[in-house]
């Protein structure tokens, strides 16, 4: 062993910046803040979309619109999504479960059937609220609408 092949332990240093440690240290009396101002204050925290006086972007910004903290969201679904799991996983009874685990919603969505696409299969639809052309298409080709 000689002083020329010494290394330190696997993992024993970081290979970081050690800020605030005086002017050895290579980052000087600053310690990387700049002069003055209060960013270069200890315990500086400035507020969420501060943007120096300026007048912050959420403000600058027009409202408008309204949403009503009773509405209920619902998850649609359009027929064509239908008739390729009914298809695809050999399906006559599309239900929650069936849309659940096959990825088209959570547990806790509610479902809308929308009347997009074409529907092929004669399908039992069990769902939280279905469209007028969706109910009118399931049931012109003998399927059942049913509403959770």
């Amino acid at each position: 062993m000689k002083l020329h092949t010494l290394t330190p332990a696997e993992g024993s240093t970081k290979n970081r910046k050690r800020i605030g440690r005086g002017t050895g240290s290579g980052r000087g009396g600053t310690s990387t803040r700049g002069h003055k101002g209060a960013k270069s204050r200890s315990g500086y925290k400035s507020k969420l979309g501060f943007e120096g006086g300026q007048m912050p972007l959420q403000r600058r910004v027009p409202k408008f619109g309204f949403k009503s903290l009773n509405r209920v969201e619902f998850k649609p679904v359009n027929l064509d999504t239908l008739q390729s799991i009914a298809e695809q996983y050999n399906l006559e009874v599309v239900n929650m479960e069936a849309l659940v685990s096959h990825g088209i919603a959570s547990k806790n969505d509610k479902i809308k059937i929308l009347g997009g696409g074409e529907l092929k299969s004669k399908l039992d639809v069990t769902a939280h609220k279905f469209s007028a052309t969706a109910a009118a298409a399931i049931e012109k080709l003998g399927g059942t609408v049913n509403t959770i």
